[in-house]
């Protein structure tokens, strides 16, 4: 049989401007910024909250970070964690860091201690810069890491004076205290910076050098960081400005948080390339992004679908003026066609775009055409040299076309492995192919459509949620004999997903709604908040196979009308 993936039948789907092969630049992260910073310099780099901050200014503040850096006794490839919300301290933070030759992890303000504890160590990460808001959350671990600089900013830093001060003084903005943590550098992020020379910076790396450990939970086990070069990240952000037809005059809104890594490679992709970022603190704040939709007349819109549809709801965003706007684009989680009507009859007919990625691909491997038709449900087609195989799990052979199967995926993109993980790596990566643990169908314009997830990965607004990683959780507290945790549809978020489990309690446990909230608050201390149940339910016993196995899709058919998730 012919294997159809390798003729790469999307390619004649693609649009006139994207060739299916691109001459890659070998220039790194730091690099293309002092291009930009030399070429853009008046230009505005970042638009915060009614502050504007130059390409100029940015880059001598990060020169001026990353000059401390040095001096603080980061090396080159020592990894600092980035822990903040979308402010400019995240983004002059994420290059300084590139500058003084370091890596970045980002720390998701959602971690429970225990996960940042696990994050921080597995990671070796040797400074963290959070907020005054966040501290407590990095106070708590701290001293059980090897965590030596704490680099801390507040919402208010790089606001206009009187601004500043007003806001703190009237309480419109959060500040919170800080305060000493034994045996560790606690210091103010202007206060790092304040004194130090702005002259370049700029530590030699090479394309094969790490330039990012973002971690993932992948498909089992305990949250792996996948290590990103400089070659992965920088030809993905070729491939994606070639596909998106972006360019420097651009205006970008996006409320994906920088620690994320969809938001890292819009934020990092833009301020390489010249484009200007409207930064969003509160990605929840839908009148924030619609007043900057009116104010800053943005180009393209970045977001997960469910803030699509609470954007949707507000007569306010259906009303504003938005005809500068040339695209949306919707990642991270799958956004039903249903809605997508709906969705372009307020942005415009065919002005809807939505991708797929992952952080172990740096992370747009798949997109719908800037320009071309997009289809509903689609996932769109696979980048510039990235090539996509879809193997029947069962058989280990290519999956007939229209027949699913998981999706391998092979590109310049792919990252180097998981850090200190071997087995996990091996596991991951055959022959330069990724297995995302992604099912698929291709149809027969090259279109790829994700219809299920191998290891029944569940994704909450975005955030994904990998069930044997939970049932492990849960099998360790003292009432849980059995637990089995699936994905549900969530009613009040079209294209997101709630946590529902399945329990059988151990001889002689009451099955009482005291049980249920004891289980519930030990989960609350446990994992993340988006990884607890919405839905927890007793059972006398769960579903297996003969050989003992928990059937989940059985288990779906019980819990939900129809067993779909």
């Amino acid at each position: 049989m012919e294997d159809v993936y390798a003729t790469k039948p999307w390619m004649k789907s693609y649009d006139k401007n994207v060739p299916p092969t691109l001459t890659y630049e070998d220039k790194t992260f730091a690099e293309k910024f002092r291009e930009v910073a030399e070429k853009h310099g008046s230009k505005t780099a970042l638009i915060y909250m009614g502050k504007k901050l130059t390409f100029k200014e940015v880059d001598n503040l990060s020169n001026q970070l990353a000059a401390f850096l040095i001096k603080s006794g980061l090396k080159p490839d020592d990894v600092v964690g980035l822990h903040m919300p979308n402010v400019p301290a995240h983004y002059i933070g994420a290059i300084a860091i590139q500058k003084a030759g370091c890596v970045s992890t980002g720390l998701s303000p959602l971690l429970t201690p225990h996960e940042m504890e696990y994050q921080l160590n597995d990671s070796k990460t040797r400074a963290v810069m959070t907020m005054d808001i966040l501290f407590g959350q990095v106070q708590k671990v701290a001293e059980k890491t090897g965590i030596e600089t704490v680099f801390v900013s507040e919402i208010a830093d790089f606001l206009p004076g009187i601004k500043r001060v007003l806001g703190k003084a009237l309480k419109k903005i959060p500040t919170a205290p800080i305060s000493d943590i034994p045996g560790k550098k606690v210091i103010r992020f202007l206060d790092a910076i304040k004194g130090m020379p702005k002259d370049r910076v700029e530590v030699k790396r090479k394309m094969d050098d790490t330039i990012f450990m973002m971690y993932t939970g992948g498909t089992t086990g305990p949250a792996k960081g996948a290590v990103l070069t400089q070659r992965n990240y920088m030809y993905n952000r070729q491939q994606t400005l070639y596909w998106l037809d972006m360019k420097a005059e651009d205006i970008a809104l996006s409320a994906f948080p920088l620690f994320h890594i969809a938001g890292l490679a819009l934020g990092g992709f833009s301020i390489t390339t010249g484009i200007t970022i409207i930064c969003v603190p509160n990605p929840r704040d839908t009148h924030f992004l619609i007043d900057c939709i009116k104010q800053y007349r943005p180009t393209c819109v970045v977001n997960v679908p469910t803030v699509y549809f609470e954007l949707m709801k507000k007569p306010e965003f259906k009303a504003v003026d938005k005809s500068s706007i040339k695209w949306c684009l919707s990642a991270a989680a799958p956004f039903p066609p249903e809605n997508m009507k709906e969705l372009e009859s307020i942005i415009g007919e065919g002005n809807f775009i939505e991708l797929y990625g992952m952080t172990e691909c740096s992370p747009v491997t798949c997109c719908n055409p800037r320009y071309g038709k997009k289809k509903a449900g689609s996932v769109g087609l696979p980048l510039s040299d990235t090539e996509f195989t879809l193997i029947d799990p069962e058989t280990g052979q290519p999956a007939k076309p229209g027949e699913p199967g998981e999706i391998w995926c092979r590109g310049p993109q792919v990252m180097k492995g998981y850090y200190n993980k071997p087995e996990e790596t091996a596991h991951a990566l055959r022959d330069g192919w990724m297995l995302t643990g992604d099912v698929a169908k291709m149809d027969e314009d090259g279109y790829f459509y994700i219809v299920d997830r191998v290891k029944d990965m569940v994704i909450v607004s975005g955030f994904k949620v990998f069930t044997r990683e939970l049932d492990d959780v849960l099998s360790k507290h003292p009432s849980v004999e059995l637990a089995a945790s699936i994905g549900m549809p969530d009613p009040d978020r079209p294209g997101s997903e709630r946590v529902a489990v399945a329990i059988v309690l151990k001889q002689g446990v009451e099955k009482s709604d005291e049980t249920k909230e004891n289980i519930l608050r030990y989960l609350k201390e446990t994992v993340a908040p988006y990884k607890v149940p919405k839905t927890l339910q007793f059972m006398d016993q769960l579903p297996t196979s003969g050989v003992g196995k928990i059937l989940k899709r059985e288990l779906r058919e019980i819990m939900i009308p129809g067993g779909k998730k």
